[in-house]
């Protein structure tokens, strides 16, 4: 079975090495340069130089070109797997298993953008690793794997992407030879159930010091590296939130935004409900005890 491979985050890179080391078939891969939509973002160009796999840039997956390119390769399934764009009538067509894509959710439910990064700052209890056959809307095809995955309190961003990027990879080892002998399922989403996540912007990461102290820890963790991380403006300049720690204690007569403690452990702050302690910032934030921000 003949393979053809589009990606461009580190999700992209670990799947693609994992087809490798399976010693799948694969033929071309398209991928991306540069990208300052994904701050995960991978140029898979040098593994396919060290395996002899033929590369392009696609930063119009849609052109003509690259569906050229793509055609020449003959694949028999297309993986794409960490591609923020939407894959027009002809590429999906072009293989004759189709495009096997990947959503780091529980489809029908959360389709749409950031899945990690919502799933956290929602706090929810679980999320999943689904690969679907893609088609012309966004997340709304039908699904040929999926496995649900629990969040942990002390979860962040990156490690609940290892937990989807790990989940992802075991099942491509499943996957991949259903695909090859015919044997894989196809389980239709209701398109009238679940929902879709809307694009974040840089003002959803910022920490408004009235939310709760549980919703900014939430917001801090899911904005945890390979992402952007959580921001606040003091002084005048722009502070990167990495870890925090909840307070459930704090005096009622507070108002939020004012520096509760300032020890070596990090400035505690009161917040509408509760108060948070800043346990890593970038740069270091050292206000003084009484101050607000």
């Amino acid at each position: 079975m003949k393979i053809a491979f589009i990606g461009a985050v580190e999700i992209s890179r670990k799947s693609l090495t994992a087809l490798i080391h399976m010693r799948s078939n694969v033929v071309g891969v398209c991928t991306l340069k540069e990208s300052a939509a994904n701050a995960d973002h991978c140029d898979l160009s040098g593994i396919c130089e060290t395996h002899g796999i033929p590369w392009a840039y696609a930063p119009e997956i849609n052109s003509d070109d690259t569906i050229a390119w793509l055609r020449d390769k003959s694949p028999d399934v297309i993986f794409c797997i960490g591609w923020s764009r939407l894959l027009g009538d002809t590429l999906l067509a072009l293989a004759p298993l189709g495009v096997v894509g990947f959503h780091p959710a529980a489809l029908p439910f959360n389709r749409g953008r950031h899945p990690i990064v919502w799933a956290l700052a929602l706090g929810l209890p679980e999320t999943a690793a689904t690969f679907l056959m893609m088609d012309k809307g966004a997340d709304t095809g039908d699904i040929v794997s999926q496995r649900i995955i629990k969040i942990a309190d002390e979860d962040d961003a990156g490690s609940l992407y290892e937990k989807v990027t790990q989940s992802a990879l075991e099942q491509l080892h499943v996957l991949v030879p259903q695909l090859a002998e015919g044997s894989f399922v196809r389980v239709p989403q209701d398109k009238s159930a679940g929902n879709a996540w809307r694009k974040r912007g840089k003002s959803d990461g910022q920490i408004d010091w009235r939310m709760s102290a549980h919703s900014i820890h939430n917001l801090v963790r899911s904005l945890a590296k390979p992402y952007v991380g959580a921001h606040f403006i003091a002084q005048g300049r722009e502070i990167k939130v990495w870890k925090t720690e909840t307070a459930i204690n704090s005096p009622d007569n507070i108002e939020p935004g004012k520096i509760l403690e300032a020890t070596h452990r990090g400035p505690l702050i009161k917040c509408g409900q509760g108060a948070i302690r800043l346990l890593k910032t970038d740069p270091e934030f050292k206000p003084l005890a009484g101050e607000y921000l």
